[in-house]
């Protein structure tokens, strides 16, 4: 399975919506521009039907470097999170186990 990039998006919308990918490619980066804005502002980003944007607070803690051993202090911040909706975790798993029957004895792959 390969990754699929902002350039594949636009060209599956453009095919999709009959768009060029120039006008394309203009809303496809309006959407992720707004999204990363609501974020830096500290508000949450909820698409019905497909998931969650928002951001979670880290707290400060003490970690190691595994190559130095090496013990350092990580200070507190924020990252931006997504959570799929139910819907799409739903449309996911089931086109997994359509893809892989032979898939469904054993356990799904984790993550």
């Amino acid at each position: 399975m390969s990754n699929i990039t902002k350039k594949d998006l636009v060209e599956k919308i453009s095919d999709t919506t009959g768009l060029t990918q120039v006008d394309t490619k203009i809303v496809v980066e309006s959407l992720l521009e707004a999204v990363s804005k609501s974020l830096q502002e500290g508000r949450n980003i909820e698409i019905r039907g497909f998931g969650r944007f928002k951001i979670k607070e880290r707290r400060a803690r003490s970690a190691r470097n595994p190559r130095t051993n090496e013990h350092i202090q990580v200070q507190a911040g924020f990252k931006p999170v997504f959570e799929a909706s139910k819907e799409l975790r739903k449309r996911v798993n089931d086109n997994y186990w359509k893809r892989n029957p032979a898939s469904e004895s054993s356990s799904p792959p984790a993550g």
